[in-house]
Formats: C-alpha cells, sequence, structure tokens
C-alpha cells in the first residue's frame, strides 16, 4: 500500500498497530489494520525500505503515527545489499 492510501487509512482511525521491521540491512513498515496486515510500498508495487531506523521513523512519524513497535531480531548492520 502507497504513502498516500496509508495515510488516509490513518486518518480515518484504521490502523490498529505499526511495526518498522529489519531485515539485513534495510527497515520496511508494516501497518495492523481491521481487515489485515498491510506493508507499505513504492508507486510501482515494490516493498518501500529505509536504509535506517530514523529515516523509517520520521516516516512514520510523518503520516501521523506517534507510536511503533521496532523489530529488530533480523537486524545486521552490516550486511551489504545485494544488486538486482
Amino acid at each position: 500500500m502507497n504513502e498516500k492510501m496509508l495515510r488516509a487509512i490513518v486518518e480515518a482511525g484504521g490502523v490498529k498497530q505499526i511495526r518498522i521491521i529489519a531485515d539485513g540491512a534495510r527497515f520496511h513498515i508494516e501497518a495492523d489494520t481491521h481487515t489485515g496486515t498491510i506493508t507499505a510500498a513504492t508507486l510501482q508495487g515494490k516493498v518501500k525500505t529505509w536504509a535506517t531506523l530514523d529515516a523509517a521513523a520520521k516516516w512514520v512519524k510523518g503520516i501521523g503515527v506517534g507510536n511503533a513497535k521496532v523489530d529488530i531480531a533480523r537486524w545486521h548492520p552490516s550486511q551489504r545489499g545485494m544488486a538486482i
């Protein structure tokens, strides 16, 4: 789900919880809604990722959410990304 749609769901009160999830050296956002879990995506439909935790947190704050859980179980800050 892209930023515009996710922001609309937040404004309507449809988001129960936001999670910032680490995977390797990147972070992505998942939101629990009344209908299930959605992942933040780019306009092209790919999973939106951030290189730093503070950048992901700023994005979450920017869509109007003040609380988020951080899952760093799979975080490996020194892991290099794969060039695709």
